[in-house]
C-alpha cells in the first residue's frame, strides 16, 4: 500500500474535497485486506514488544474524526493483537473543571505515554481548535483573560503552541502520529440510521450528534486548517478514508506499523558480565 499518498505534507494546504471518503487504494477484495490487517497486528506485536524492552521511546497515535467516522472501530480492531499492558487509551470528553482551570494542553500532557509504550487519544488537544472554533460559545465561556477571547489570532497562535509542543515531544522520544478519519456526509447519515434502527446499536446515539451535521462545512474548514499548520515532519497528519471500515483498519495499521519500523527498535544489547551470569544460573538450573 502507498501510505504516503495519505500523509499530508508539512506546508501543504489541505483540501478535504480532493480526498476522495471511499477510496481503498488497489484493494478490491475485503478479504485480502482482512488477511493483511492481521499480518500488521502479528508485526506491531512484534515491534510493540521491542519498544517496551527498549524503554527509550513512546509512540502518540491521536484519532480525530466526526461523529460515527469509525474512530473506536479502528483502536479495538487494530491494537487487537497488541500487549494490554503496553497500550494506554484516553477518550477526551468535555473538560472538566479542573481542567478548565488549566492551559488547553495541561490535560493531553499529563496522560502522554511513558517510554516503552504505545499511547492512543480517541480525540485530543485539537478539539481546542475544532469544536471550540466552531462553537465559540465554548471559547467564551473558558476561563480565559479577555484578551485572548478577543484577539482574532488566537487560532493561528493555537497552531503555533501545538506545533511547538510536539516539537519537544518527538526531541524527547515520544513519535508522534495523526489521523483524521475522513467520512463522508452520507455515509455518517447512513451509521446513524443504523443506531437508531438496531436496538444494539442505540447506545451509540445522541441527537447532540445529529445538530452537529448542521455545522459540517464548518467542522471541514476547521480541519482543514488545523490539518494544514500543524502536518509537520516529525508529527505528520494522514487523512483516510473512512467509509469502507475495513479499509480504514488496514491504512492505519499500514502506517503504524511503518512508524514503528522507522523508530530504530531493538532489544537492548546484553553485557558481557550479564551473559556470564545467565551461562551461571543455567548451570546451576540444570545441577539441582
Amino acid at each position: 500500500m502507498n501510505i504516503d499518498k495519505y500523509r499530508i505534507e508539512e506546508g501543504t494546504k489541505l483540501n478535504l474535497k480532493e480526498h476522495r471518503t471511499d477510496d481503498t487504494g488497489d484493494y478490491t477484495d475485503k478479504d485480502e485486506a482482512v488477511k493483511d490487517l492481521q499480518d500488521n497486528i502479528q508485526r506491531m506485536r512484534e515491534l510493540q514488544d521491542m519498544l517496551y524492552a527498549q524503554d527509550v521511546y513512546s509512540l502518540l497515535i491521536v484519532f480525530q474524526a466526526m461523529d460515527a467516522a469509525g474512530k473506536d472501530g479502528a483502536i479495538e480492531h487494530v491494537m487487537s493483537g497488541v500487549n494490554p499492558q503496553g497500550v494506554s487509551v484516553v477518550s477526551f470528553k468535555q473538560p472538566s473543571a479542573e481542567e478548565r482551570d488549566h492551559d488547553f494542553l495541561w490535560r493531553c500532557q499529563k496522560n502522554l505515554p511513558e517510554r516503552g509504550r504505545i499511547g492512543i487519544f480517541n480525540r485530543s488537544h485539537y478539539e481546542e481548535v475544532l469544536v471550540v472554533r466552531v462553537h465559540p460559545e465554548i471559547l467564551q465561556g473558558q476561563q480565559l483573560p479577555r484578551e485572548l477571547k478577543e484577539d482574532k489570532d488566537i487560532w493561528k497562535k493555537r497552531f503555533d503552541h501545538i506545533r511547538d509542543w510536539e516539537q519537544h515531544l518527538f526531541e524527547n522520544g515520544i513519535h508522534v502520529v495523526k489521523f483524521f478519519l475522513n467520512v463522508s456526509k452520507k455515509e455518517q447519515k447512513d451509521r446513524f440510521l443504523a443506531r437508531i434502527e438496531e436496538p444494539e446499536k442505540n447506545w451509540k446515539f445522541s441527537m447532540g450528534d445529529v445538530k452537529e451535521r448542521a455545522h459540517w462545512d464548518d467542522y471541514m474548514h476547521a480541519y482543514e486548517e488545523a490539518i494544514s499548520a500543524t502536518s509537520t515532519k516529525h508529527a505528520p497528519w494522514y487523512v483516510i478514508p473512512a467509509d469502507k471500515k475495513w479499509f480504514t483498519r488496514l491504512a492505519v495499521s499500514e502506517i503504524i506499523v511503518a512508524k514503528l519500523e522507522s523508530m530504530d527498535l531493538h532489544y537492548p544489547k546484553v553485557s558481557k558480565e550479564h551473559l556470564d551470569e545467565l551461562a551461571e544460573a543455567k548451570k546451576l538450573l540444570e545441577n539441582e
